[in-house]
C-alpha cells in the first residue's frame, strides 16, 4: 500500500505543490518517495514496499517513456496477467504488480481495469495522448480524492494531500447535513468544498486538450440478478470454495502477513480459513500472526474470544488490554481520518498499532456483513413493511399514542427504541425507509430545525437531500428482494465510505496495509447471487456463513452476540464524553458560522445528561464535526488539540496524548 498524487495542467510542472502533497502522505509510504514530472503532468510516490521490495520503486515508466503509472494498493491477479502480456511480446524492468497495470493499459486503454482483481487505486498519464486515466477498485478498498479547478486536476490518496493547493479551506454544507443525518459522507462529496471523492467501481478520464471537466463513469456493478440454484449444501461448499481463494489472494506478499482477530464472526473466519488451508492459502505452514485488543469492559471484551481461536489454529497470538481513550486519541483520529466519523476508529487505531509492530500487511474481517447480511436492520425493514399492512390511522391513533409513553432515555437499542425505529419506518417504503431508519440515531428531520442553523437550514431548503445516496442506490440496484437492495445500498456506499474507510486511514497512519478477503469482488458477486434465504432467514443472520462457521469456530465463539462495541463508547466512556462535550460544544465555532444552532446544541446536552432523552450518537457526531473543523479549516494542529483537552482537565491530560 501507497499514497499517490498527480497534478495535470496548472502547476504540474512547480516542484513545490507536488512536495507538499507527498509530505502530507509520508505516513502512507515511510519506505521510499519520488516524483516523475511528464509534458502536462507530475505524478508522485510514497512507497510501502510489500511486492518487489527492491524493484518495484514508482512512478514506473512504459518502455518507450511516454506512459507513467503511480498505484496505491495489491493486484492480485498480477501474475496471471504478467504471463499473458510476456506472451504478446512485452518487456518487465521491476516485479511489481504496478507495472502490469501499466503493460495492460497499453494494450486496451481504459478497459484495463475491468480486468484487475485487488484493491487498488492508480492513476496513468498518458504523454503522447496528453490524457490521465484514473481508477478505484470495484468495492471501493481504496481511496482516491480529486480537485479540479482553473484547468488544473489534481488526485491524492487521502484529502489532506489536497489541501495545500487552495487558497482557502472551506466545508462542503450539503456533506455535513448529510454526515449529522447519515453518520457517513458519501461520494462525490467529501467535507471539504471543492474536493470530490471518485466512487468505488468509477474510472476517471481527463484530456489535457479538451478544456473540459474529467469524465467520470461506472466500470462495474455488483448484481443480485440470475440467482444461484442447487441445493444449500452445494451452494455452502461454493461459497467456502470461494472464500478460501480470497483468502490466498490477499497473501500475495513479499513480506509476512498478520490477521486482525476480534472476537467476531467475520475476522475469526478469515483466520480459521488461513491457517485451515495454510499450505493452499499461504504457501507454507506454520503460525500466521494474529491481533487482538482487550478492553476492560465486561460483556464487551472479545478478547478471550479471539483467543479461543488463537489456541485451536496455534496462530502467533499478541493480545494487549488498552482502554480506547478518545480523550486520548482524538487529535490523531480526526487528523488522519480527514472526515469526521464515529468510534470505530479508536478501535481500528488501537489493533492497526499493535500489529503495525510485527507485519507490514494485515487480513480483516471488513464486508463479511454486507456480503453475507450480518444486520438486524435487514430484518428490521422487513417486519416495517408488515407493519405497514395496518392502516395508516390505526397505527397513529393506537401504536402512536402507546410509544409515546415509552421514556426516550436510556440504551439506544433498547426494545423501546427498536419499537419507535419500527414504528417510523413503517410510513415509508423502498429506498425512503431503508436510507432514513439508517438515520434514526442520528439528526432526524424533526430535530434539524433545533439543532441546525441557517446556513445548514437553506441547503436543505433549497433541495439537497441527505438521504438520497442511499435511496438511489437503493431503487438502482440490480435486484428485486428488498434484503438484496438493502445489501446492494450497503456493499455500495456505506461499507466504502464508513467501516473501509476508518480501517484504511487508521492502518495506514501507522505505515500497515490492511486487506480485505471478504471485499473480493467476485466473491462479492457469488454471494449476491445467492438466494436471500441462505443470508438472511427471518431473524437469522449470516445463514450460510453460519454453517461455514460451525465446521471451523468454538462453538462458544458461534454462540456469541454481536458486541457492537464502538456503538457503545459514548454510554462506557461517558466521563470522558463529558469532558468533549464541554471543550467542544459549549462554544460551538459552527454555530458561530450559523451552519449549527447553540441554543440547540446546549438543549441537547442538558436532555441527553439529564438521563431524559439518548441523544449519545448524535452529540458523538457533533462533537466530532466540531473537532474536525478546528483542526482541518482553522488550522489547529494536534498538540495544540491535545493542549486544550488537557488544559480543561482531561484525565492523564497532555501525558495520555
Amino acid at each position: 500500500m501507497c499514497g499517490i498524487a498527480a497534478i495535470a495542467g496548472g502547476r504540474f510542472a512547480d516542484p513545490l505543490p507536488m512536495r507538499r502533497m507527498l509530505d502530507r502522505l509520508a505516513h502512507r509510504g515511510p519506505d521510499d518517495g519520488a516524483v516523475a514530472v511528464m509534458a502536462g503532468a507530475a505524478l508522485g510516490h510514497r512507497r510501502l514496499s510489500i511486492i518487489d521490495l527492491d524493484g518495484g520503486r514508482q512512478p514506473i515508466a512504459s518502455e518507450d517513456g511516454t506512459i507513467r503509472i503511480v498505484c496505491n494498493g495489491e493486484i492480485y491477479n498480477y501474475e496471471e496477467l504478467r504471463r499473458g502480456l510476456l506472451e504478446r511480446g512485452h518487456r518487465f524492468r521491476t516485479g511489481s504488480d504496478t507495472e502490469v497495470v501499466l503493460h495492460l493499459y497499453e494494450e486496451v486503454g481504459p478497459a484495463c481495469v475491468e480486468r484487475l482483481r485487488g484493491m487498488f487505486a492508480f492513476v496513468i498519464y498518458d504523454e503522447t495522448r496528453r490524457r490521465l486515466f484514473a481508477a478505484r477498485d470495484h468495492m471501493g478498498q481504496k481511496p482516491l480524492f480529486y480537485r479540479f479547478e482553473k484547468g488544473e486536476l489534481a488526485l491524492a490518496s487521502e484529502i489532506k494531500a489536497l489541501l495545500p493547493l487552495s487558497d482557502t479551506v472551506r466545508p462542503d454544507l450539503g456533506a455535513m447535513a448529510q454526515y449529522l443525518s447519515l453518520r457517513i459522507v458519501a461520494p462525490p462529496l467529501t467535507m471539504f468544498a471543492g474536493v470530490r471523492k471518485l466512487p468505488p467501481a468509477h474510472r476517471l478520464v481527463f484530456d489535457l486538450d479538451g478544456g473540459a471537466a474529467p469524465r467520470i463513469e461506472r466500470y462495474w456493478r455488483l448484481s443480485f440478478a440470475d440467482k444461484l440454484k442447487g441445493s444449500e449444501r452445494g451452494l455452502t461448499d461454493a461459497v467456502e470454495a470461494r472464500m478460501i481463494e480470497a483468502v490466498r489472494l490477499c497473501m500475495v506478499s513479499d513480506v509476512p502477513v498478520g490477521a486482525f482477530l476480534s472476537g467476531g464472526l467475520d475476522s475469526t473466519l478469515v483466520v480459521a480459513l488461513a491457517q485451515t488451508h495454510a499450505r493452499q492459502v499461504r504457501g507454507a505452514e506454520g503460525p500466521m500472526p494474529t491481533f487482538t485488543i482487550g478492553i476492560p469492559y465486561e460483556g464487551y471484551d472479545e478478547a478471550p474470544a479471539a483467543r479461543l481461536v488463537a489456541e485451536r489454529y496455534g496462530t502467533d497470538h499478541h493480545e494487549v488490554e488498552a482502554v480506547p481513550s478518545l480523550v486520548a486519541h482524538l487529535p490523531e483520529l480526526v487528523w488522519h481520518l480527514d472526515e469526521p466519523s464515529d468510534p470505530l476508529s479508536v478501535c481500528a487505531w488501537l489493533v492497526s498499532a499493535l500489529a503495525a509492530k510485527h507485519v507490514k500487511v494485515v487480513l480483516g474481517g471488513d464486508g463479511g456483513d454486507e456480503m453475507f447480511g450480518g444486520y438486524d436492520r435487514y430484518y428490521g425493514n422487513l417486519y416495517a413493511g408488515h407493519l405497514a399492512r395496518l392502516p395508516s390511522p390505526l397505527r397513529r391513533t393506537v401504536l402512536g399514542s402507546l410509544l409515546k409513553l415509552v421514556p426516550d432515555g436510556g440504551w439506544y437499542k433498547s426494545r423501546g427504541h427498536q419499537m419507535k425505529w419500527l414504528y417510523e419506518a413503517s410510513f415509508m417504503e423502498g429506498g425512503e425507509r431503508y436510507a432514513r431508519s439508517l438515520g434514526y440515531f442520528y439528526v432526524r428531520e424533526g430535530q434539524r430545525a433545533q439543532l441546525f442553523g441557517p446556513e445548514l437550514l437553506d441547503v436543505l431548503a433549497k433541495g439537497f437531500d441527505p438521504y438520497a445516496p442511499i435511496a438511489e442506490a437503493y431503487a438502482d440496484a440490480d435486484a428485486e428482494h428488498p434484503v438484496d437492495r438493502m445489501l446492494a445500498a450497503d456493499a455500495g456506499i456505506r461499507l466504502p465510505d464508513h467501516s473501509v474507510m476508518i480501517q484504511d486511514r487508521a492502518a495506514m497512519a501507522h505505515g500497515l496495509e490492511a486487506r480485505a478477503p471478504f471485499m473480493d469482488h467476485e466473491l462479492a458477486g457469488f454471494c449476491a447471487r445467492l438466494p436471500v434465504a441462505m443470508k438472511v432467514r427471518t431473524r437469522e443472520l449470516r445463514w450460510v456463513q453460519k454453517r461455514l462457521a460451525e465446521k471451523y469456530l468454538p462453538k462458544a465463539v458461534l454462540a456469541r452476540k454481536k458486541q457492537g462495541f464502538a456503538s457503545a463508547l459514548p454510554y462506557l466512556l461517558k466521563d470522558e464524553y463529558r469532558l468533549l462535550f464541554d471543550v467542544f460544544l459549549r462554544d460551538s465555532r459552527l454555530a458561530a458560522l450559523g451552519i449549527l444552532d447553540q441554543q440547540g446544541i446546549d438543549a441537547m446536552l442538558a436532555t441527553h445528561q439529564a438521563g431524559r432523552a439518548d441523544h449519545g450518537n448524535r452529540l458523538w457526531l457533533l462533537l466530532n464535526a466540531e473537532a474536525w473543523y478546528r483542526m482541518h479549516v482553522e488550522g489547529l494542529s494536534r498538540a495544540a488539540m491535545h493542549g486544550r483537552i488537557a488544559d480543561a482537565g482531561a484525565p492523564g491530560g497532555r501525558k495520555a496524548a
